[in-house]
C-alpha cells in the first residue's frame, strides 16, 4: 500500500527514515531480512506492515525496528488499533462508517478523519475506513492451525489392506480363481443323471476376495469414524478463552478469534496465546524455555524502559569488562555475569510466571512462534498403555497362530504330495496344484482368524466412545491414557474451592478493627453483631471510604459489559457481571452492596498504581501500591500498600489495628464534603489481647466453614523499588483494617460423590490453602474427615521425616495451608507406596503436582498452565465429574476385557477345530472353509468390538476395589469362561462331525449345520461376555446399548442369509426348520453353560491366581470408627489431633 500524506504520524516516521524519498510514492517490498519500515506494494493490505515484518519482529526480538516505528504506539497506528481500546469490532465499525457517510461530504477528508479520531482517538488511519476482521485475517491470517492431514476413507482402506495376511490371502484367492477357471474350462463335471453342470470352481476365489474386501471396508469405516471423533475432541480440547479489549470494552475471546492488533490481558498462569508487544503492566516475568531452552524467567517491560536498560548496560559495559579482566577466567563468568535485560516481546506458548500486563498481538496462527512449533511437532494420536499391552498380547497370540498354521500347512502339503506320487500317473497335475492352493488358503485363513487384530480396535473404539460420552458429562479428556488409568485410581487429592464447593463466594461475616463485628442474619440475642444490611449506617464514613479504596485498588477483577440492551436505569445492579478471582469479586460485591462504594473503576482511576503484586501461593497474599497525594495540612506524597490474604498469616505481621470508636470520626462525619477528611482513619497499637481476640475470631469463622481474608495496609514515604511483597511481610509493621468471612457453599451431591469414591476403594484427601479450621469443617461436611482421621498443615507435612510421613499417609485426609510444593510432595509420597494418584488443581503452581500425578484434573476456570499440565479438564469444576471419570475408566477397562474374553474363545475354538478337521480329513480339507472363517473373523473382530466396547457404566462399577498396576489383563474368572466355552464348543463340533449324532448322510448339510452351530455359539457367547465377573444376569442393560442390539441383529440376519443363499460361495445349503432349531439350540446352550461355569469356585482351579484385586478396602476407605492410639504421639508433636 502507499501511505496517504494526510496520515502525518506514520508518514513522518517513514520520511525521517528515508528523507530522500517521498512516502506517498515510494514502495518497497518488505521481507524478513529487510526490516526497513517503509510502505509495501500489496494493494489488498490496508495496514502499514506485512505479516513477514511482524513475524520477524518478535522472532528476532528486534528492538531497533520497534524503536524506528515509534514503539508500540506506532505499531498500533499501523495496525489500525488502539493501546487502550483495542481493535474496533465490525458492528461498531459499520455504525461509525454509516455515521460518517451520512453527516459529512465524502471529499472532506480532514473532517472525516477528525470525527474518526474523536471516536477512536488512539488510531491514525490512512483512509476513512477501518479494516474489517475479514481484512485482518486476509492480511495476517487467523489464529487457527491448518487441519492435520488426515487419511481419506480410500487411503484408510489401502492402509488396512497392507496387512501381510490379507495380502497373502488375496494372492492365494487370485491363484484359486485362475486355477478354478482353468479347471472349469478343461474339465466337465456331471450330475447324477450324467448331465453336464456349469463349472463354479472359480467361485471360492471370488468369495474370498469379496470377504477380504468386506473386512477391509468395515475396518476402514470404523477407523475413519474414530479419527473424526478424535478430531472433534482435539478441537474442543485446544480451544480456550482469553481476556481481551475490543472497542474499549473488556471481553472474552475464543483463542481461535484472536486477530493481529488485538489487545490481550495476561495474568500469572496464562499461556501467551499469540506473539505480541508489551503495552503496560507490572512485574511481568515469562517462562520462555520452550523457545530458548533457558529455564530462567524473562522479565518484560515497555519498549522505552527496555531501551533505557540497554543504554545503561552498554554504558557500564566497559567498566564491567575491566573488572572481569582482573578476575581469573574460571571465576569471572560466575561472579560478573551480566544481568539479563528485559524485553517487550511476548512469545506465544510461553507461560506467565508472575505479574500482569496488556499486550498487542502481532502474529497469530502459523505465523506465531508457537504455531510454527506445533506445525513442526505434529504427531498422530498417542498409544495408551493398555493399547501397548494388548499389542504385545496380540503379537504373542499371532505367533502361536502362525506356528500352528505353519505346522498344518507342512503336514497337509506332505500328505498331498505323497498322495499324488502314489496315485495313477495319468492324474492331472492341476488337481494337486488346486489341492495345495486350498491348503494354503486354509492355513492363511487360520492365521487371519488367529491374529486378534480386533484388540487394538476394541481399545480405540472404547476410548473414542468413552471420551465423547465423558465430554457430555463435563470431562474433557486431553490425554487418552488418563481415561483408562483413572479406572484404577486409588486416591484423589482434591482442591476445596470450586471442586468440593460451588465457588460462589459471598461475604457473610466480618470484623473491622477488633470490635465492629457483623454477620448476615444474626440471632436476635447476639446484640454485639450488626446485621450485614445495617453496616453502612453504623460504620464511620472515613473508615467506609478507606475500606472501599482497599478493596477496589487491590484487585484484578473487572466488569464485563451488560449486553442485554436493557435501558432501564433502575435495573438490578446484581445483573452486572464481575470477572476475576471469586474472592475478589465477593469483596467487590460486598463493598458495592453494603459499603455504598462508588464503581471500583472510578476508584482505581483516582490513584496511580505504582506496583502490583499478584497473589503468591507461598505467602498467601497479594498487594497493590498506589501513590496518594495530600494537600492538607501540607503538600506531600505517600505510597500506600494495600494487602489482603490469609488472615492468620497477615495477623502475625500486623503491629497496629484500625480504631473504630475514635471520637474524631464524628468531626469527619460533619465534614463529609471535604476530600482531605475522606480517608483520614485512626489506628492503635495491636496489643496481645487484640491479637488473641482476632485469632479467636478467625478460628470461629473457620469452624463455620468460612474462608477468612485479612485486609491490611502500610504507608511509605518512598517506595523501595527493589522490594517484593515477601520483603514487606518480613519487615512487618502492617495495620490491620479487619477480617471478612467468605462463605462458599458445598456443591450439591458432593457428599454422595465422596461416599461413592470411598465405596469404590478410592481414598479422597482434601488439599487446600485455607486455614486448618475451615478445611476440617468443610471436610467434615463432605464426609472426607471423620473420627480417627488425620489433618495436618503443609508446613508440618513437609518437615516430616520420610519414615514418619509414610506411616501417617494412610490416615491423612486433610492437608491445610498447603502450597503447591506440599501437594507435589504428597503425590510423590503416595506414588512411592504404589498408589495410583489423581490430583485436582487450578493454579499455575499446581502444574508440578498435576504432572507428577498419574491423572491430573484441572478446572475449566483454572489457569492455562494448569490446563496444559492436566490429563482431564473438568468443564463444570465439580468433584462429581471425577466420580464419573472413575466410572468411565473402569468401563473402558472392562470393555477391553469383555472383548478379550470373547475373542480368545473364538480364536482357540476356530484354530483347533480347523487344524483337527483338516488333519483328519481324507482330502486335507477343514470343516470350516476359508470364506466361512473370514465371516467368523468379521463377527469376532469388528462387530464384537463395536458391540462390547459401547456399554455404559453401571453403579456396580463403583462397588468394587481398584486393580493394582500389576494385575493381569486376563484374570482367573475370565480364563475360566474362555476355557469352559472353548471346551463346550469343541465337544459339540467334534461330536457333530465324527459321531453321526444328527444321522445326516449328506456331507454338505452336515458341514452347513456345523458351521451354523459354530457361528450361533459365538453370537450367544457374545451375550455371555457382557460380564467378566461371576454375575449371572448377562442381560442387564442390554436394551440400552443400541450398538449391541444392532450388531447382534446384523450378525443373526447375516448368518441366516449366508446359510440360505450363500450357496457355492460359502459352501452352504438351505436348512429346514428342525435343523435350524438344532443349530440355534446348540448356540443358545452357551448361555446356561456360561452360568454353570460362573458357579465354579475360582480357588479350586489349577490356574487360580489370587490377589488380582485389592483384597482389603481399609487402606483406601475412611478409617472412621477405628482406634489408632499409636498416632497420638506424633500428632501431639505436630500440634493437630486426630480426634476433635
Amino acid at each position: 500500500m502507499s501511505i496517504n500524506n494526510d496520515t502525518t504520524d506514520y508518514a513522518s516516521v517513514t520520511s525521517k527514515l528515508s528523507p530522500e524519498t517521498s512516502p506517498s510514492t515510494t514502495t518497497i517490498t518488505a521481507t524478513v531480512i529487510n526490516m526497513t519500515p517503509l510502505p509495501h506494494r500489496d494493494p489488498n493490505n490496508p495496514f502499514a506492515f506485512t505479516v513477514q515484518q511482524l513475524t520477524s519482529l518478535v522472532d528476532r526480538k528486534d528492538l531497533t525496528f520497534l524503536q524506528q516505528i515509534q514503539g508500540v504506539e506506532g505499531l498500533a497506528r499501523g495496525l489500525h488499533s488502539s493501546l487502550t481500546r483495542g481493535i474496533m469490532i465490525d458492528q461498531q465499525r459499520n455504525s461509525l462508517s454509516k455515521k460518517l457517510n451520512e453527516d459529512y461530504r465524502i471529499n472532506d477528508i480532514k473532517q472525516l478523519q477528525q470525527i474518526l479520531f474523536d471516536e477512536y482517538p488512539d488510531s491514525t488511519t490512512p483512509s476513512t475506513t477501518i479494516p474489517t476482521i475479514h481484512q485482518r485475517q486476509h492480511a495476517f491470517g487467523a489464529n487457527i492451525l491448518p487441519e492435520m492431514d488426515s487419511n481419506s476413507l480410500l487411503q484408510l482402506m489401502w492402509i488396512a489392506f497392507q496387512d501381510k495376511t490379507l495380502i497373502l490371502l488375496t494372492i492365494s484367492a487370485m491363484i484359486s480363481f485362475i486355477v478354478g477357471i482353468y479347471e472349469d474350462m478343461t474339465t466337465v463335471d456331471l450330475d447324477n443323471n450324467g448331465n453336464p453342470i456349469p463349472g463354479v470352481k472359480w467361485v471360492e476365489g471370488v468369495a474370498i476376495l469379496v470377504a477380504v474386501l468386506l473386512v477391509v471396508v468395515v475396518g476402514s469405516v470404523n477407523d475413519y469414524q474414530k479419527e473424526e471423533q478424535f478430531r472433534k475432541l482435539n478441537a474442543k480440547k485446544d480451544d480456550r478463552h482469553v481476556s481481551a479489549i475490543r472497542s474499549g470494552q473488556p471481553c472474552f475471546l475464543s483463542i481461535y478469534d484472536i486477530q493481529v492488533g488485538d489487545v490481550l490481558s495476561l495474568e500469572p498462569g496464562d499461556i501467551v496465546a499469540a506473539d505480541g508487544i508489551f503495552i503496560q503492566g507490572h512485574n511481568l516475568k515469562c517462562d520462555e524455555s520452550a523457545a530458548t531452552g533457558e529455564s530462567d524467567g524473562v522479565r518484560k517491560a515497555s519498549w522505552q524502559d527496555c531501551i533505557k536498560a540497554r543504554t545503561l548496560a552498554s554504558t557500564d559495559h566497559d567498566t564491567l569488562e575491566e573488572k572481569i579482566s582482573l578476575i581469573p577466567n574460571e571465576t569471572s563468568n560466575q561472579h560478573f555475569e551480566r544481568k539479563q535485560l528485559p524485553d517487550p516481546f511476548l512469545v506465544s506458548g510461553s507461560k506467565v510466571l508472575e505479574g500482569i500486563c496488556t499486550y498487542m498481538v502481532t502474529a497469530v496462527g502459523i505465523h506465531s512462534f508457537h504455531g510454527r512449533t506445533l506445525m513442526a511437532l505434529r504427531v498422530k494420536s498417542e498409544i495408551t498403555p493398555l493399547q501397548e499391552k494388548l499389542n504385545v498380547l496380540a503379537e504373542n497370540i499371532a505367533k502361536l497362530g502362525v506356528t500352528a498354521a505353519g505346522f498344518l500347512f507342512m503336514v497337509l502339503s506332505i500328505r498331498s504330495v505323497l498322495a499324488y506320487l502314489n496315485a495313477d500317473p495319468s492324474t492331472d497335475p492341476t488337481t494337486v496344484i488346486s489341492q495345495l492352493i486350498h491348503i494354503l488358503i486354509t492355513t492363511i485363513t487360520v492365521v487371519v482368524v488367529a491374529v486378534p487384530e480386533g484388540l487394538p480396535l476394541a481399545v480405540t473404539l472404547a476410548l473414542a466412545y468413552a471420551t465423547q460420552r465423558m465430554l457430555k458429562e463435563n470431562n474433557l479428556v486431553r490425554i487418552l491414557a488418563a481415561c483408562e488409568t483413572m479406572g484404577n485410581a486409588t486416591t484423589v487429592c482434591s482442591d476445596k474451592t470450586g471442586t468440593l464447593t460451588q465457588n460462589k463466594m459471598t461475604v457473610v461475616a466480618g470484623t473491622f478493627g477488633s470490635s465492629f463485628r457483623f454477620r448476615k442474619d444474626p440471632p436476635v440475642y447476639r446484640t454485639d453483631l450488626i446485621d450485614l444490611d445495617n453496616i453502612r449506617r453504623r460504620i464511620p464514613l472515613s473508615v467506609r471510604y478507606f475500606l472501599n479504596q482497599a478493596m477496589a485498588v487491590n484487585s484484578t477483577a473487572f466488569r464485563l459489559p451488560n449486553n442485554n440492551n436493557n435501558n432501564n436505569n433502575n435495573s438490578d445492579r446484581c445483573d452486572v457481571t464481575l470477572v476475576g478471582n471469586k474472592t475478589e469479586t465477593a469483596m467487590l460485591n460486598f463493598s458495592r452492596d453494603h459499603l455504598d462504594s462508588e464503581p471500583f473503576e472510578c476508584l482505581r482511576a483516582c490513584w496511580p498504581v505504582e506496583v502490583v503484586f499478584p497473589f503468591d501461593s507461598k505467602i498467601k497474599a497479594m498487594g497493590t501500591v498506589i501513590r496518594v497525594n495530600y494537600d492538607h495540612p501540607t503538600e506531600r506524597t505517600i505510597y500506600r500498600l494495600h494487602i489482603k490474604g490469609a488472615a492468620e498469616v497477615l495477623l502475625s505481621r500486623c503491629s497496629h489495628l484500625l480504631s473504630m470508636h475514635d471520637h474524631s470520626y464524628d468531626t469527619h462525619q460533619a465534614m463529609e464534603e471535604k476530600e482531605s477528611c475522606r480517608y483520614d482513619i485512626r489506628t492503635r497499637v495491636m496489643t496481645e489481647h487484640n491479637h488473641a481476640r482476632m485469632s479467636k475470631i478467625i478460628q470461629t469463622y473457620g469452624n463455620n466453614s468460612l474462608r477468612t481474608i485479612a485486609i491490611c495496609y502500610r504507608d511509605f514515604d518512598s517506595w523501595p523499588t527493589n522490594w517484593t511483597l515477601q520483603d514487606v511481610l518480613t519487615s512487618g509493621g502492617l495495620t490491620m483494617l479487619g477480617v471478612v468471612g467468605i462463605e462458599d457453599p458445598l456443591r450439591p451431591g458432593v457428599k454422595q460423590a465422596v461416599m461413592d469414591c470411598q465405596n469404590a476403594g478410592v481414598c479422597v484427601r482434601m488439599v487446600t490453602g485455607d486455614n486448618m479450621m475451615t478445611a476440617k469443617s468443610i471436610a467434615r461436611k463432605c464426609g472426607i474427615y471423620r473420627y480417627g482421621d488425620l489433618a495436618m498443615d503443609g508446613a508440618t507435612f513437609r518437615k516430616l521425616s520420610p519414615a514418619l510421613r509414610t506411616s501417617l499417609l494412610p490416615h491423612l485426609r486433610v492437608l491445610a495451608r498447603s502450597n503447591p510444593e506440599d501437594k507435589r510432595l504428597l503425590v510423590q509420597s503416595l506414588k512411592s507406596q504404589g498408589d495410583i494418584v489423581a490430583v485436582t488443581g487450578d493454579g499455575t503452581n499446581d502444574g508440578p503436582a498435576l504432572k507428577a500425578a498419574d491423572v491430573g484434573f484441572s478446572m475449566q476456570s483454572g489457569t492455562e498452565v494448569a490446563n496444559e499440565a492436566s490429563s482431564i479438564i473438568l468443564m463444570d469444576n465439580n468433584f462429581s465429574s471425577i466420580v464419573r471419570a472413575i466410572s468411565w475408566g473402569r468401563c473402558v477397562n472392562d470393555a477391553v476385557k469383555k472383548f478379550l474374553q470373547f475373542q480368545l474363545t473364538v480364536n482357540i475354538t476356530a484354530v483347533l477345530l480347523t487344524i483337527v478337521s483338516a488333519l483328519t480329513s481324507s482330502n486335507q480339507k477343514s470343516i470350516l472353509t476359508a470364506v466361512q472363517l473370514l465371516w467368523v473373523n468379521l463377527i469376532m473382530d469388528t462387530f464384537a468390538a463395536l458391540a462390547l466396547a459401547t456399554d455404559t457404566p453401571t453403579p456396580k462399577l463403583l462397588r468394587r476395589m481398584p486393580e493394582p498396576r500389576s494385575a493381569p489383563l486376563i484374570n482367573t474368572c475370565m480364563w475360566k469362561m474362555i476355557i469352559g466355552q472353548a471346551i463346550y464348543q469343541l465337544v459339540v463340533m467334534t461330536t457333530l462331525l465324527y459321531t453321526n449324532a444328527l444321522q445326516i448322510q449328506d456331507p454338505v448339510i452336515l458341514q452347513t449345520m456345523i458351521f451354523n452351530s459354530f457361528v450361533f455359539c459365538q453370537i450367544f457367547n457374545e451375550l455371555n461376555c457382557r460380564r467378566i465377573d461371576n454375575g449371572l444376569n448377562i442381560l442387564k442393560g442390554v436394551i440400552k446399548n443400541r450398538f449391541f442390539m444392532v450388531i447382534f441383529t446384523i450378525s443373526v440376519l447375516g448368518q441366516v442369509a449366508i446359510v440360505e443363499y450363500g450357496g457355492t460361495a460359502f459352501q452352504t445349503c438351505p436348512l429346514n426348520g428342525s435343523q435350524w432349531m438344532i443349530c440355534i439350540l446348540l448356540g443358545f446352550l452357551s448361555i446356561p453353560i456360561g452360568s454353570m461355569i460362573r458357579l465354579v469356585p475360582e480357588h479350586s482351579l489349577f490356574f487360580y491366581n489370587g490377589g488380582e484385586h485389592l483384597s482389603s478396602p481399609s487402606r483406601y476407605t475412611s478409617l472412621a470408627g477405628s482406634s489408632y492410639d499409636f498416632i497420638d504421639e506424633p500428632i501431639n508433636l505436630i500440634g493437630y489431633g486426630a480426634k476433635d
